[in-house]
């Protein structure tokens, strides 16, 4: 297949391009312009144009000829995303809308959307959060997601576009950007390499849904294959871990405590986010593979070599 990565450059989309590649298929990768790649894996035999994803011409050019588009563009993150929800809707929303029209005057082609299963649902109503659980985001950046998903199931129902919906929870492992300040565990972990203070909202109780990136990556390489037109999934471990126990498993790897903060709890954090991932492991014949501790400690082991060979 001739796959497409929009936002193909970053943590997800690296690991994604490899995946693929060593599959025997061809990649191309929109990224923005002037994205560093620098040490990007295989990098000579990607397709790689740079672009704005809110122009109408470039995204027109980047799927030409493409089978397969993975959607995995973001200009906002959760925390930060309700202090301009106007730039969430120009940047991500609009230009999701653009790709979509232009789609359907081309040809129907599949669309594999990477959604936020951590912030879709808003607080749980019941634990494990199936994908039939009510949507009631507290960010803009959980509205936006949602948003796509209802634009995506309009142009199936009008237009005959096929989708699918990985409502992802959080990622973590290789590659994570820690310069992004996304992320608890690569974050945590860097800080505690570094014996830097970790600063933890609330009381570290707050429980999230952690996957690891490999087994996030097989599950969107194996929706190109989904037999249906469309399909919501939920994508995690299918079990939580708070913060706290995310702080006490790299001590346990690093052998010594950490240092430790706590501050005032955000409003827009849930408190639990853990999902049913039920429907994956039936319809895509998915389900992870790396456990909590062995994906942390692979994580630690890239870290430690990314600071060896800095020096």
């Amino acid at each position: 297949m001739k796959c497409l990565i929009l936002g193909g450059g970053g943590f997800l989309g690296s690991h994604l391009s490899e995946a693929l590649i060593a599959e025997g298929h061809s990649v191309r990768i929109f990224e923005r312009s002037g994205f560093q790649r620098a040490n990007f894996p295989n990098s000579e035999v990607i397709d790689w144009v740079e672009g704005n994803f809110v122009d109408v011409d470039q995204i027109a050019g980047a799927i030409t000829g493409m089978d397969v588009i993975y959607h995995l563009v973001s200009t906002t993150l959760p925390k930060s995303s309700n202090e301009d929800p106007v730039y969430d809707i120009e940047t991500n929303v609009i230009g999701t809308l653009n790709l979509l029209e232009l789609s359907r005057k081309t040809s129907n082609r599949k669309i594999i959307f990477v959604s936020s299963g951590g912030t879709i649902y808003g607080i749980p109503k019941e634990v494990p959060i199936k994908e039939s659980h009510p949507t009631d985001p507290l960010c803009s950046y959980g509205i936006g997601k949602l948003t796509i998903e209802k634009y995506l199931h309009l142009y199936m129902v009008l237009h005959g576009i096929e989708y699918i919906v990985l409502r992802l929870g959080n990622p973590y492992g290789e590659r994570q950007r820690i310069s992004a300040s996304q992320g608890a565990v690569a974050v945590f972990l860097n800080k505690a390499l570094h014996d830097e203070l970790i600063e933890i909202w609330g009381d570290g109780n707050v429980v999230r849904d952690y996957i690891y990136v490999g087994d996030a990556v097989r599950a969107l390489s194996q929706a190109k294959s989904f037999a249906g037109k469309s399909g919501i999934f939920n994508i995690g471990a299918g079990q939580g871990r708070s913060l706290n126990e995310i702080i006490f498993a790299i001590e346990q790897l690093l052998g010594r405590p950490v240092r430790l903060r706590y501050l005032s709890a955000r409003p827009f954090d849930v408190p639990v986010n853990v999902l049913d991932i039920s429907r994956a492991k039936q319809c895509l014949n998915w389900e992870p593979r790396v456990s909590f501790e062995d994906g942390l400690r692979r994580t630690w082991q890239w870290m430690r070599s990314e600071m060896h060979s800095s020096k």
